[in-house]
């Protein structure tokens, strides 16, 4: 099976959220640490402001867990950028291992999967899951440079600015009630897209084979859950979706929402909504997580979703492969 059920159900004990000008305009505006005023983050380059916005979110999620850095086991993350630069620069600024990992926009899950596997497997037992983004810095790495001023396609999504981090704890060391049950690791799933602005289109359907295994694995139906969370498909990735779930026999029309669609206050002003590793990362770890601690929502499947395409393999004209990982979340 593609699921992994954690018997010690490792806790979320806090999250730590920063997000941009743009980003805090919508929903998420009230919900996180940190809302900027310039995604420039006091920084000379994207890059640097991007890596600052991480640091940023994984001390805020060690402080708001009523923890200390001495106690931090491990850092669990990954960005967008070449040789996930932002995550490993993060990661020179703390004592403690660093495991470094890339799943396009689908990292946070991989990142919060893998720390659930090791704190239920008794091997480590605080460990920080963070990710995050920057439209200017993913904008020139993935499609084209700024300087350009390329006008923008409608099917075209907007990298999310922000970063997301998560203090993950075995329950002995907590008394947090929102636990993590099990993780779907997805398989990567490739329909043929081409179009590095269409992420929707080239993500969704990895979405529905990961929510499909998982259903099947857990021998639940999609009822079962009161939301089932996707990272970045936005609003044509999500009705793509809805379309191939339905077709499989599994409807989700009324409990699924994309982290795309709800990020930015007027989506008509953004296309299709958001995108980016940053996108669930705020999303989840600030207006999700709330919603949880306040009761609510009882149980979420989060399916962050990822494109594995880069500026090489879209240039030798390669379709983009698309994956997506799956964390079921309960308030026990």
């Amino acid at each position: 099976m593609q699921t992994i059920f954690f018997k010690k159900q490792p806790r979320i004990v806090a999250t730590g959220t920063i997000a941009g000008p743009k980003e805090c305009a919508g929903v998420v505006g009230k919900c996180v640490d940190k809302a900027l005023l310039d995604d420039m983050f006091e920084e000379s380059t994207y890059e640097k402001a991007e890596c600052k916005m991480l640091k940023y979110a994984v001390q805020q999620a060690i402080i708001n867990a009523n923890s200390t850095e001495e106690e931090v086991d491990m850092l669990i993350s990954g960005d967008l950028l070449n040789q996930i630069i932002s995550a490993s620069f993060t990661a020179r600024d703390f004592d403690f291992p660093f495991l470094g990992v890339y799943s396009a926009c689908a990292t946070l899950a991989e990142s919060f999967a893998l720390a659930a596997t090791l704190i239920d497997g008794g091997y480590q037992r605080r460990i920080v899951a963070a990710t995050g983004s920057h439209f200017s810095s993913a904008e020139r790495q993935y499609r084209y440079p700024l300087e350009l001023g390329n006008t923008r396609p409608p099917q075209a999504q907007w990298t999310v600015t922000g970063a997301g981090g998560a203090f993950i704890a075995d329950m002995g060391t907590t008394n947090s009630n929102i636990a993590i049950t099990s993780a779907t690791f997805g398989r990567v799933v490739d329909f043929g897209i081409t179009d590095v602005n269409n992420m929707g289109a080239a993500m969704a359907p990895a979405a529905c084979d990961t929510i499909l295994a998982h259903l099947k694995n857990t021998r639940q139906s999609a009822k079962a859950y009161d939301l089932i969370l996707t990272g970045d498909l936005g609003a044509l990735g999500s009705r793509i979706l809805k379309d191939l779930t339905w077709e499989k026999g599994v409807d989700i029309a009324n409990n699924h929402v994309d982290c795309g669609e709800i990020v930015y206050n007027v989506i008509e002003d953004e296309f299709q909504g958001g995108s980016g590793a940053g996108c669930s990362a705020v999303v989840f770890n600030s207006y999700i997580f709330d919603k949880l601690k306040r009761g609510e929502l009882k149980r979420v499947l989060f399916v962050a979703t990822g494109a594995l395409l880069s500026t090489v393999s879209s240039g030798q004209g390669e379709s983009i492969p698309g994956i997506a990982h799956a964390i079921s979340i309960e308030v026990v």
